[in-house]
């Protein structure tokens, strides 16, 4: 995809050197080796769809981890992202990070199914995806709601989750 396909929010992610967290102190230590997805604990539509994520990823090659954890939070602090009002889902996967609708075709490419229609939006100017995402970001505690305390993982999914 051409820089200005690219939303605003992948291509800030995309010029941060692999594996860049290694080198942040305030970064803990944890298992890159295989995709890690960050993502909102409180938020009831991230916790379902990490919850579909782990179910179709039938080899569990992808791991978890929770945005208001302490790595959660360091590395969202480590890419220059809100702590509080996670404006995106992370993905980092070969030690580069992807948000927004770029980390969606991404980890929808890693499971295939229904998922791949997240490819669609690849057709969309880079301003037009991320348009499309903050409607969602900005309204899921509204429409899908929130819980108190973060959801944890059900026991099919909860060892692939990096505390």
């Amino acid at each position: 995809m051409s820089a200005t396909g690219q939303s605003r929010l992948s291509a800030t992610l995309g010029r941060r050197a692999a594996y860049s967290y290694r080198s942040d102190p305030a970064v803990p230590s944890f298992p890159d080796d295989r995709p890690v997805i960050v993502y909102d604990g409180v938020c009831i539509l991230c916790s379902r769809a990490m919850r579909d994520i782990a179910r179709r990823d039938e080899q569990g090659h992808i791991r978890f981890v929770i945005g208001q954890s302490r790595l959660g939070q360091a590395l969202f602090r480590h890419y220059g992202l809100d702590q509080q009002d996670f404006e995106t889902v992370l993905l980092i996967a070969d030690g580069r990070a992807s948000g927004k609708l770029d980390m969606a075709r991404r980890v929808a490419a890693m499971i295939g199914g229904p998922w791949r229609l997240f490819s669609l939006f690849a057709i969309l100017p880079g301003a037009a995806q991320d348009w499309c995402y903050d409607r969602v970001a900005r309204n899921r505690y509204r429409i899908f709601g929130r819980t108190e305390v973060c959801m944890m993982p059900d026991a099919s999914w909860r060892a692939r989750v990096i505390e």
